[in-house]
């Protein structure tokens, strides 16, 4: 679906050469994205799971940004509340204190954990982690806005999942670093060349299983990182080995301290 959506961007952007943006510099050579924060003992999505994952040395912390009945930002990863919190209906559908008058479902049934703004997230993460910014739902020039207010232009990227939302990024912020998937059509390093000539995007995303080291090879010659998903349920050191074998230099994970400990163990921390 991702990729589909895409598809559109060329009639917006055209062709061309150009220089991606520069990603958020980090201290590791290998990076780390805990997949809607560190959720392993706290909700997803939650300051906490975002905590945690500071705690764990991550360097990114995955958030997904949706907009509330009054215009304000929040991290949710559905379109509704429902799998996460007591009550049902859709995040457009609540202002933000009727929000965050609702509690996150969790594994812990001592504390209470709340929905958080992006403000929030954005004052936690400066300065201690980088932002993998997975747009859902919000005016790019809105968030934007608030980036700036909290000096984040540097600590942030932006996943794309539509062609309004790519065009809105580039008119509001020309130099932020905007991440696409590369499509499981693509198999080749022509197929590859012709994807980024075409979109034009800073980094790429994707399955970790579909990129070959001649695909990572050829997105080396351009500068472009390549950090692909590669959380699942079973997810664990075997999948790290072939990640690692591939060449690939960062992934997005739902296991952040556990692979921190495995590539500390690999002399890769």
């Amino acid at each position: 679906m991702r990729h589909t959506v895409l598809a559109l961007i060329i009639l917006l952007t055209g062709l061309g050469s150009y220089t991606p943006n520069p990603v958020p510099v980090s201290r590791h050579k290998f990076i780390v994205i805990a997949h809607r924060g560190d959720h392993v003992i706290y909700p997803e999505n939650s300051l906490e799971a975002y905590r945690e994952a500071i705690k764990n040395e991550a360097d990114y912390i995955e958030i997904d940004l949706r907009t509330t009945k009054d215009s304000q930002l929040v991290s949710m990863h559905d379109g509704t509340v429902n799998r996460m919190t007591n009550a049902k209906g859709a995040v457009s559908s609540f202002t933000l204190n009727e929000l965050k008058q609702l509690t996150l479902k969790n594994k812990d049934s001592i504390q209470t954990y709340h929905v958080p703004t992006f403000a929030e997230i954005l004052k936690l993460a400066k300065n201690k982690i980088n932002i993998y910014l997975d747009f859902k739902a919000a005016d790019p020039a809105v968030a934007y806005k608030m980036i700036k207010e909290y000096g984040m232009e540097k600590q942030v990227l932006v996943y794309i999942n539509s062609p309004v939302q790519f065009t809105g990024w580039r008119k509001a912020a020309p130099k932020m670093p905007l991440m696409l998937s590369l499509p499981d059509s693509v198999k080749s390093v022509y197929g590859m060349q012709k994807f980024i000539d075409t979109y034009q995007p800073d980094l790429l995303d994707g399955g970790y299983s579909q990129y070959t080291p001649a695909l990572l090879a050829n997105a080396a010659t351009l500068n472009l990182p390549v950090w692909p998903d590669i959380q699942s349920a079973g997810e664990g050191p075997a999948d790290w080995d072939k990640a690692l074998q591939k060449g690939l230099t960062g992934l997005q994970t739902d296991h952040p301290a556990a692979l921190v400990k495995y590539l500390k163990e690999k002399r890769l921390r």
